[in-house]
Order: structure tokens, then C-alpha cells, then sequence
């Protein structure tokens, strides 16, 4: 009998592909999945409510596309900053090196957004659906009045949730407050309407249809984690030496005495994936890590009164030697998990020393292209400079400009002046070289600094220098 879900090539012969068969995972409960509803409260509570949390009047993290300014709590951050961006990117990047190598696909199993919003909205479908079996009939049954209420409510529930999850992400660009107002009166902007409408789409469609086959198909993780993987990895293992032959028994039953192993091959464990994979056929890049199958076979192995961990967190050479824990954790600490975390941990201590000593005020220098130097009525030197100055915070700043580098040059310029929070200020500076000092320094261009200092403590940072030239004719 032909399979319904094989779509047959034209004219008969060799199908062309296989249609995808609908997953319905079961639920389940156990310290793993309790885990995995940590993460969602963790994850989502600071989504949700972290553009409603204010810092000196103003959100606390808000990215201001219009301004061009960025605010992390208490940081004011702009567009030249965004190195901060490529370094926060390489961290996560090797983090997730650090802990593939470590432990797998922790990751994709607890906090991924993909894995956090299909938990959200699996929980959605089955309080109105029922869980696996109630799915399949309903699924099976034919359309009516009762099957189109309950799917309809389904899906305006998880139209509703990706709303809110649109709205919100808006909201670290807008000013969340200014955007609720805006959508009571239903004047958002167009591109407002649009982002908030784009990122509800792609939370509905990824979380709500699409599933597993993001994680199967489309994550590039799913692909590389091989190459960070090995055998003394954590990943999920189901312990063949102990399951096989799997047979069904009675409770309390020794299996050894049947020539059985433990598993009594109730498929729970395919049941309860939400990819739909079969552990034990032995670890497949589908496998996100949830451990949902562990919680499953633990409750199994409590009915038969079976120790737990046929199912469980191991490595492959823990499996296969019988090593304790304590053996498989001593080789947790081997040259690739050390080379990671000693990169991680060179990284993050120089992104957060970055960080830490970040400079108030952003200093360039623009020397005159017209003239490279001029002869003064005294006999003096002069170059001319187009100096800007931006106060990165938000606090008024009184700081002095000097220049430093020849002598003599330091007596001429000295100018103090106030800088407006996350305020611009561009003036021309002339610096001048007495003739004596100008002969001692001799022809040619010369290196010279130009100096902002705070002049009453107002910024928590010290002198911010730049470089520039100073050209004496010959």
C-alpha cells in the first residue's frame, strides 16, 4: 500500500520526496522540563518587562534609531561604538564554542528563543486542544462547529501572544511608553506598523508551524555542532548496554531474568521529542538537547521500579567504558575545553575592562587642508584645527582644551568651555609657535596632542588625548 505522505514522480517510478509528517509532542513533567520552564519565566520576564524599566528618566535600554543613540542602563553608546557590538557577538560566539564542547546543545534545549516560544505556544495548544492524543483525533475528526472553535482559539491566542511579542521588540527601538500611547490612538508610523506586524509574523509562523523543522532544517547549528562535539561531551545518551533487547514486562519484574534488557520499548521517549527523533538510534543532529526523553523513561523506569538514567546526560566514552560521574566530569577539562575558555575568558574581561574604562568624551581633530602652517605678525607659527568634541554621557561636562607636544605650544591654547549632555561641540583652534621654539623644533611636521580634562570632577574619567600634527615651513 502506498504511503499517503509520499508524493509519487510524474508518470510513476522513483517518488521525488516525502511530505512532512505533523509531530505531536506529548507533554511531559520531570526536573528537565521544570528546567526548561525556568528559562522561559527567566527569558521572557526580562524581555517583556525590560523596556518598561526606567533609568534617570528615560528607559533604561533603548536602542534610538532616530538619535543615533543607544542607552544601556547607565551607558550612552553611539553608532562608532558599535565595536562593543562585534565584540559582544565574537563572546557569544565562543561561549557557544565553550559550552557545545561542555555540554552540547544546551542552548538550543533551554533558552533559545525557537525552543522558549514553541514551549509557550505548545502550552497554548494544548490547554485548548488537549495534549498529543486529544490533538490527533481532533486533527482527524471533520470540520465543524466544535473543531473550528477550538482551533480558532487556538490560533487567535498565539495571534494574540506574537502581537504582544512584536510590540515589545518595537519597543527597545521606540520608546515603549510613546509607542503604547501611539497604538491606543492607532497612530503608529507606518514602519512601526510594519516591524511590529514583520516580528509577530515570524514569531507565529516560526513558533506556531514551523517547530522542529526550524531546528532540522534551517539552523545552522544543528549542522556545525559536530565539529565542536566529541566523545567526552555531555549530550543525551540512551545506554544500549543496559536497554537491549527491549521487551515489555510487569512491574517489579527482574529483566535480566526474562533475557531482556530495561527498555520496554513504550516509545514514550519518541513521543515526548519535539523533533520527533528516536534517541535511541543513538545522538542525531535533530536532537536539541531538552531532555524531555530523560523525564519520560525516568517515570517509565519509577513504574517498573528500575533505577533511572537509561536515558540520561553522559559522554560516549562514559557509556561505553561504564564510567561513574565523577570519571566522565575529570574529563570535562581537556585542551579544546580549555583553549575556549581561556579565549572566553580573555575576551570578556577585555569587553568589560573596555567597558569599564571608556572615555566621556570623543575627541577628533581636523587639521586645515588650505594651508598647512602661516606666518604670524610676531614671527610666530600658526596651524589651524577644526576640533570636535562629543560628551558621551548624559551629565553636563566643563572640561579645558589644551595643547601639548612642542614647547612653548601650551601657553597659547588653553580654552574651557561646557558640553551639553550627548552634545557636539566643534570650534577652530589655532595653535601658535613662538619663532625661537619654531627654529629649535626645525622644519618639517611634528606630533602634537590635543588634550580635553574635566576641570570640576564632573566626569568620572581623566584626560581624553588625540593626536595631531604641527608643521613648521622651512
Amino acid at each position: 500500500m502506498a504511503r499517503p505522505d509520499i508524493v509519487p514522480a510524474a508518470g510513476g517510478g522513483t517518488p521525488l520526496y516525502a511530505a512532512e509528517i505533523k509531530i505531536y509532542p506529548r507533554s511531559v513533567t520531570g526536573r528537565y522540563a521544570n528546567w526548561r520552564w525556568i528559562m522561559v519565566w527567566a527569558t521572557q520576564l526580562f524581555f517583556y518587562a525590560m523596556p518598561w524599566l526606567q533609568w534617570n528618566g528615560r528607559q533604561a535600554l533603548l536602542f534610538d534609531l532616530d538619535s543615533r543613540r543607544f542607552y544601556v542602563f547607565g551607558m550612552m553608546l553611539f553608532p562608532q561604538d558599535f565595536i562593543y557590538l562585534a565584540a559582544l557577538l565574537v563572546i557569544s560566539a565562543l561561549g557557544l564554542f565553550f559550552f557545545t564542547a561542555v555540554a552540547g546543545r544546551l542552548w538550543c534545549g533551554y533558552a533559545c528563543p525557537q525552543t522558549v516560544y514553541t514551549e509557550m505556544f505548545m502550552w497554548i495548544e494544548r490547554k485548548l486542544e488537549g495534549d498529543r492524543a486529544a490533538r490527533m483525533r481532533l486533527d482527524a475528526t471533520p470540520w465543524g462547529w466544535g473543531k473550528l472553535r477550538r482551533k480558532g482559539g487556538k490560533h487567535l491566542a498565539w495571534a494574540a501572544l506574537a502581537l504582544a511579542t512584536g510590540f515589545t521588540f518595537v519597543g527597545y527601538f521606540t520608546p515603549i511608553g510613546a509607542l503604547a500611547a501611539s497604538a491606543g490612538r492607532f497612530a503608529l508610523s507606518g514602519w512601526e506598523w510594519f516591524w511590529i506586524l514583520f516580528y509577530a509574523g515570524l514569531t507565529y509562523g516560526n513558533a506556531g508551524w514551523m517547530r522542529e523543522q526550524m531546528c532540522k532544517y534551517m539552523c545552522p547549528y544543528a549542522r556545525f555542532q559536530s565539529a565542536l562535539i566529541d566523545k567526552d561531551s555531555l549530550i543525551i545518551t540512551y545506554d544500549a548496554a543496559r536497554g537491549e533487547p527491549r521487551g515489555s514486562r510487569a512491574r517489579g519484574t527482574e529483566a535480566r531474568a526474562l533475557g531482556q534488557g530495561d527498555c520496554v520499548d513504550c516509545t514514550l521517549c519518541v513521543q515526548v521529542c519535539p523533533t520527533g527523533i528516536d534517541i535511541r538510534k543513538g545522538l542525531q543532529n535533530e536532537c536539541i538537547g531538552c531532555a524531555a526523553c530523560i523525564d519520560a523513561c525516568d517515570q517509565v523506569m519509577d513504574k517498573l521500579a528500575a533505577p533511572h538514567g537509561l536515558i540520561r546526560y553522559a559522554t560516549a566514552n562514559g557509556v561505553e567504558n561504564k564510567w561513574t560521574r565523577a570519571q566522565m566530569f575529570k574529563r570535562v577539562l581537556r585542551p579544546r575545553v580549555l583553549v575556549y575558555f581561556a579565549g572566553l575568558a580573555v575576551l570578556c574581561g577585555g569587553f568589560v575592562w573596555s567597558l569599564a574604562n571608556r572615555a566621556p568624551f570623543q575627541v577628533d581633530v581636523l587639521k586645515d587642508r588650505a594651508a598647512l602652517a602661516r606666518l604670524g605678525e610676531d614671527g610666530a607659527i600658526e596651524n589651524l584645527y577644526r576640533v570636535q568634541i562629543g560628551n558621551r554621557t548624559e551629565q553636563v561636562q566643563h572640561v579645558r582644551l589644551r595643547a601639548e607636544g612642542l614647547p612653548g605650544l601650551g601657553s597659547e591654547v588653553s580654552r574651557e568651555m561646557t558640553i551639553e549632555p550627548a552634545g557636539i561641540l566643534s570650534l577652530p583652534v589655532t595653535l601658535r609657535l613662538p619663532p625661537d621654539e619654531a627654529a629649535a623644533a626645525g622644519r618639517g611636521s611634528h606630533p602634537v596632542r590635543m588634550v580635553v580634562e574635566p576641570l570640576d570632577g564632573s566626569a568620572s574619567h581623566g584626560g581624553v588625548t588625540a593626536p595631531a600634527s604641527f608643521y613648521v615651513p622651512g
